[in-house]
């Protein structure tokens, strides 16, 4: 079977080693006569599983002790109400940039919990820039400061993260593992997995542990940091099977030498791309401003409609598939995350600078 070039948004591409490992090892994982989606969580085997998961994930993040990494479900979305629901209390404010739609969605959700304040935004200007660290202005007695790291939709990314006063609280569903960052800066990150981690099911949270003392019992159980925290991760049944997969992920990160390495190939991906829509004169467009673009997601448009359904519609049947802008700005989208290999981006090159000439 020939594989496709995947540049989905996510759920999105899987290293294949990664793939091919799980399918040799599907029906009876480490001779035990079962698949690892039907061994028991509490199962010595599955404990392994689920250790040496958060152990990679510390090693090549380098999180610190003073962080606790806990396994929960219902995406980052969920994260939205938990984040202000364990950290957001009266006579405190939860301040949130807005970057896109995702940080629009968080701001939405905390809301319903408590005060909030819009500490920065590039919102009015369609979302093509992260606002200026010198622009962001916090609110008195900010719980904390929330931001999203890459913005999937905008193709926009943190180059630079602020230094606040208060607590700095990243969704970084898209670019975690991306590149090197200083974990000890934040008081909370969170990422769904299906972008960089492995596949949908499981999400990631690294909390410094000072701040589950701020979630208060009266919570419900199964949406307080606390209970995750102090169960391993384990008070129910975790997505045993998405978690055995990020455990894979992260092996074949170290495999490829780390986080740094990881890095530096994004990077030359990402130039790539950028370089052919630059060179383009015109014809392909890029939606960030070059100071914010995004190494995970490059947004492009065509000169029209008609040409983005052909570009699209010749793309697919060249096996590039996931190229469609997100519904709410149109256009293209090239989402370029840790698994997918530099020669998927050069047949991307390719086949945009062919397309250009065939139609110009």
């Amino acid at each position: 079977m020939k594989r496709a070039y995947n540049f989905n948004a996510g759920p999105s591409a899987l290293p294949l080693s990664v793939l091919k490992r799980a399918q040799e090892e599907l029906l009876n994982f480490q001779n035990t006569g079962m698949s690892v989606m039907e061994l028991s969580h509490r199962s010595k085997e599955y404990d392994a599983v689920h250790n040496r998961a958060q152990t990679l994930l510390r090693k090549l993040m380098n999180v610190p002790e003073t962080h606790d990494i806990l396994f929960l479900q219902g995406g980052a979305s969920l994260q939205f109400s938990m984040v202000p629901m364990n950290l957001l209390h009266e006579g405190e404010v939860g301040n949130y940039v807005l970057t896109d739609s995702w940080s629009d969605k968080a701001l939405k959700e905390a809301k319903k919990v408590g005060k909030t304040h819009v500490a920065a935004s590039s919102k009015e200007d369609r979302y093509k820039y992260i606002p200026k660290i010198d622009d962001i202005r916090l609110s008195d007695h900010a719980a904390y400061l929330h931001i999203t790291s890459n913005n999937t939709i905008a193709g926009t990314q943190w180059h630079e993260f602020p230094n606040v006063v208060t607590n700095l609280i990243a969704d970084m569903s898209s670019d975690i593992l991306s590149r090197e960052i200083d974990v000890e800066k934040f008081a909370l990150i969170y990422a769904g997995a299906q972008k960089n981690l492995g596949p949908s099911g499981v999400t990631v949270v690294i909390i410094r542990k000072d701040l589950l003392e701020k979630s208060s019992d009266s919570l419900p159980t199964m949406l307080n940091y606390k209970t995750y925290s102090e169960s391993r991760s384990l008070y129910n049944t975790p997505p045993t099977f998405a978690i055995y997969m990020l455990s894979l992920v992260l092996e074949w990160v170290e495999e490829q030498g780390g986080v740094k390495a990881i890095e530096k190939r994004n990077r030359e991906k990402a130039a790539l791309l950028y370089n052919c829509i630059d060179e383009s004169d015109g014809f392909y467009r890029a939606h960030a401003e070059k100071g914010s673009r995004s190494f995970m997601n490059v947004t492009f448009t065509l000169p029209n409609e008609e040409l983005t359904k052909k570009f699209l519609t010749e793309a697919k049947e060249r096996g590039l598939i996931g190229l469609a802008g997100h519904r709410s700005v149109g256009g293209c989208r090239a989402s370029i995350y840790n698994a997918v290999d530099y020669e998927a981006c050069e047949v991307l090159v390719d086949f945009m600078q062919k397309f250009k000439k065939n139609v110009s």
